[in-house]
């Protein structure tokens, strides 16, 4: 073929050889397993033959098969395209035959949004039927039997911790407030009806764990993670009372269980407020943790339960240590006194929890439970002779002191169980759990209800303890967890046991 201008010819074809060469080279790379069909006895190189170009015959050969593909995928595209202009047509004409209107001006996107609406709607409408039959009979045990009676009211939140609060306690004397135990190494004295904090004990140099109020006197008994117990002194002054919320919630399962979104609570912590930093007593006996303390019946001796294994008994005057009680085979998790007799229970990693008896000042005997799987995280005494217990392992099993072999009733339940409490006249045993829930069950394990936790009330992270105050006319219930804040409750026991 005639070249004009010859000598610019060979300039610009020079200068196009590098780049044919790149990409002769870049093209090498892609190899293909084309299954193009030839006529018999046709090569690549004949098809390309009598065509004017530079390039090598190999390099030809890679372009080819690359664009026989991108025609293939062309093909396969267009027909499925006219395929689906088909299905759309025939749609259009059955909706239109059945009368159906097409929204908009473009009739294809009319039919397919009529469809899909269509679809949605009878889908939708399944869920929902499926959703309420699967729960009717759950929520039908946890309703209130007319809308006007709750049997859960909001009564406070207390809001001024800085970090997860472990523990709560109610005081037995005059004035009665609510006592805080908190990862951030103080304890702190509420006033129930206002949610004021009124006192700040920062005497502990490390987390305090456990709460528990002398049974006469203003005195409290804490236990920490530096591994003491302290005995200090408190004196409050109650604010004057502030009119009730009018926050109420019937306690079911079909509330707005949607969670506001974790982080700090809203509140800088408390004003200033008085602060006592000195104990009375100091109890140094423990090698590790003390992870819960109680009194004993009369206010003379407390025990302490600690990670390393052992339990020890002190007497409160001289600050000595009168026992140290050995056995369990792994950490200690809680300690609690019976009300009325030198009875103690410690509980235990070990998954058993064991019963002293300090009845007899020349015998201590000591009984070991058996029964659960897991971790025990608490055992507390009722006013009976009844012990109940939680674990890890999901149950609460109640047993009987004159029978210790089995328990009488258990408990089953979808979280891991932590500091339990029983109310003193009803015998009512609430759980808190780390799902964030808190269950209400009587002492035959009967399930009575469930705390509302919604988007506008309830803990939004694990629930470590519960506390009851049964001082007063009405019955409230006290909880605690690491959201940093403890609530308060009033629960309508004579509706509660109705519904039962």
């Amino acid at each position: 073929m005639p070249v004009e201008g010859g000598s610019s010819s060979g300039s610009a074809s020079a200068a196009r050889h590098p780049k044919q060469k790149r990409k002769a080279h870049s093209l090498s790379i892609r190899r293909t397993n084309s299954t193009e069909e030839r006529p018999p006895g046709i090569q690549r190189g004949d098809m390309l033959e009598g065509q004017d170009s530079k390039l090598p015959l190999s390099l030809r050969n890679n372009l080819l098969d690359l664009f026989g593909q991108i025609e293939r995928e062309f093909e396969n595209l267009y027909i499925e395209n006219l395929e689906l202009r088909r299905e759309i047509d025939s749609l259009n004409e059955r909706l239109t035959g059945d009368g159906q209107t097409i929204e908009g001006g473009d009739p294809t996107k009319g039919a397919l949004k009529t469809k899909a609406s269509h679809s949605t709607s009878q889908l939708s409408q399944k869920l929902k039927t499926t959703y309420k039959a699967s729960t009717s009979k759950i929520v039908s045990s946890f309703k209130a039997t007319t809308g006007s009676r709750a049997l859960c009211q909001l009564l406070k939140e207390y809001v001024g911790h800085r970090d997860g609060i472990w523990d709560l306690s109610v005081t037995r004397t005059q004035p009665v407030v609510l006592g805080t135990a908190s990862a951030d190494h103080s304890a702190l004295l509420w006033s129930i009806e206002t949610g004021k904090c009124l006192l700040r004990y920062a005497g502990h140099a490390g987390s305090v764990n456990s709460i528990k109020f002398h049974p006469t006197e203003q005195m409290a008994l804490t236990a920490s993670g530096d591994q003491t117990a302290h005995i200090w002194r408190y004196m409050v002054q109650l604010p004057a009372p502030q009119p009730p919320p009018d926050v109420s919630a019937p306690c079911d399962d079909d509330q707005d269980s949607s969670d506001r979104e974790e982080g700090e609570v809203d509140g800088e912590g408390p004003c200033e407020v008085p602060t006592v930093r000195v104990a009375t007593a100091t109890l140094k006996s423990h090698q590790g943790v003390v992870i819960a303390a109680d009194w004993l019946v009369g206010g003379r001796q407390v025990v302490t339960a600690s990670w390393d294994r052992a339990a020890n008994l002190y007497e409160v005057e001289t600050s000595e240590l009168v026992h140290t009680l050995t056995g369990h085979d792994q950490e200690l998790t809680h300690c609690c006194t019976h009300p009325t007799q030198r009875l103690v229970v410690t509980s235990s990693r070990d998954t058993t929890f064991r019963l002293w008896d300090f009845r007899d000042p020349s015998i201590h005997s000591v009984n070991v439970f058996q029964g659960h799987t897991d971790t025990v995280t608490s055992a507390v005494f009722t006013v009976g002779d009844n012990v109940v217990s939680g674990s890890d392992d999901r149950t609460v099993k109640v047993w009987d002191l004159k029978n210790m072999r089995s328990p009488i009733a258990t408990i089953r339940t979808d979280s891991a169980v932590n500091r339990i409490s029983v109310s003193a006249n009803q015998r009512i045993i609430a759980l808190p759990h780390d799902n964030r829930q808190v269950r209400l069950f009587d002492i035959s394990g009967v399930r009575l209800a469930r705390l509302p936790r919604s988007n506008r009330m309830g803990h939004r992270r694990m629930v470590c303890c519960t506390a009851w105050n049964e001082e007063n006319q009405s019955c409230n219930l006290f909880t605690c967890g690491f959201d940093r804040q403890a609530i308060g409750w009033n629960i309508n026991i004579p509706a509660l046991l109705q519904e039962k």
